[in-house]
């Protein structure tokens, strides 16, 4: 059976990498493979997650060559690794409007909250849970989403909410969110994409 050929972009820990690679390994991604992991920085212990895998990897340091030099060399390493889908996951660079047009409806991103709130420029990471906290909402959760030229704008694909405790800390409850949500519903998403770009492929 034909895989669709997956490259994941991380900046940090990959924790969100290492719920694809379980969902593969379990049998939940079913219809695609991860190949290529892409960091943007070489101190990205996802690289080291990826690796255990015997997955591929390349990086390059985005601060220090500049977003469009970085992403010259990423479609290079896309290229050369077939790669059909591109899976952003806890990856905190901005793709610019001609990368995302390049892989129009190709690319799609975990977000932690339930988009349309709390999302867009300067929401990421803990920052979107502090912000959360601070509105006194009761509800978030997590978001799979297409990427197009506005940040947190592109269709949603897949959504999954969290109940917010009344002791919450910013840190409890992006713990919370990232293991009632994000691992879910990452791995859910990209399988759900991956049948739907084998289907059109037939």
């Amino acid at each position: 059976m034909s895989k669709v050929r997956i490259a994941v972009f991380v900046s940090g820990g990959g924790t969100n990498l290492q719920a694809l690679i379980d969902a593969q390994n379990s049998g939940i991604i079913s219809s695609g493979e991860i190949v290529l992991v892409i960091a943007d920085r070489s101190t990205a212990y996802a690289l080291e997650r990826a690796k255990k895998s015997g997955i591929n990897t390349f990086y390059a340091e985005r601060k220090e060559i500049g977003n469009s030099e970085f992403e010259k060399l990423a479609i290079k390493a896309l290229d050369e690794a077939k790669a059909e889908l591109i899976v952003l996951a806890g990856y905190l660079g901005i793709l610019s409007e001609q990368f995302t047009k390049k892989y129009s409806n190709r690319i799609i991103n975990i977000h932690p909250s339930l988009i349309p709130s709390f999302c867009g420029m300067g929401c990421y990471g803990i920052h979107v849970h502090e912000k959360a906290l601070e509105y006194g909402v009761k509800v978030t959760g997590a978001t799979v989403h297409y990427v197009n030229e506005i940040p947190d704008g592109g269709r949603i694909i897949m959504q999954k909410a969290v109940d917010i405790k009344d002791d919450d800390t910013p840190q409890s409850l992006q713990r919370r969110v990232m293991e009632e949500a994000e691992w879910v519903i990452l791995p859910k998403a990209t399988q759900k994409v991956c049948e739907e770009i084998l289907k059109g492929d037939k």
